[in-house]
């Protein structure tokens, strides 16, 4: 199981036992709460959030608060004289997952394939439209039921000649 979560404006791909370095969490004690969860990958399917999952959480440990690398910015402008010279480290925070949550309790593998709703039980069906509605249809809508109805060659149509095919 995996899941992908927004930390400090970043996404990161996350599982149980992940140990990664975000940008500095300032926090009272060491436990972290994450709730921005983008998607969670299980063993019976994938759930996508619009724009997060509901209910999913991610808890983690602060394990340290360290700097990263020396980024060097260097300046100049030939045939002026001019050149300077500037570093920086950012200051980040080393955090372990403890545990990745749907819908407030952890997910085991029997729950998880009965509550899980996969991509493909997610994906819209079309519904046949009236012939009235065609006009109002786009292109590769009208292009999708011509190719539901079997007609050939409906990839290089027009929109016109596509509304005439399906009337």
């Amino acid at each position: 199981m995996y899941a992908i979560v927004e930390i400090g404006g970043h996404q990161y791909k996350v599982a149980e036992n992940d140990t990664l370095f975000v940008d500095k969490q300032n926090v009272e004690g060491n436990k972290l709460s994450f709730d921005r969860v983008l998607l969670v990958k299980e063993d019976s399917g994938v759930k996508i959030g619009t724009p997060v999952v509901e209910g999913a959480e991610i808890t983690a440990t602060l394990l340290d608060t360290v700097k990263a690398d020396k980024v060097l910015v260097f300046k100049k402008k030939r045939r002026k004289g001019y050149q300077k010279l500037n570093g920086h480290r950012q200051v980040m925070s080393q955090i372990q997952i403890d545990s990745i949550t749907l819908g407030g309790t952890k997910k085991s593998t029997a729950k998880a394939a009965a509550t899980t709703e996969t991509v493909a039980d997610a994906a819209p069906t079309q519904v046949e439209a009236p012939n009235s509605d065609l006009s109002a249809m786009k292109v590769a809508e009208l292009k999708a039921l011509a190719k539901e109805q079997g007609i050939e060659g409906y990839t290089s149509m027009k929109k016109a000649e596509l509304i005439e095919a399906l009337s």
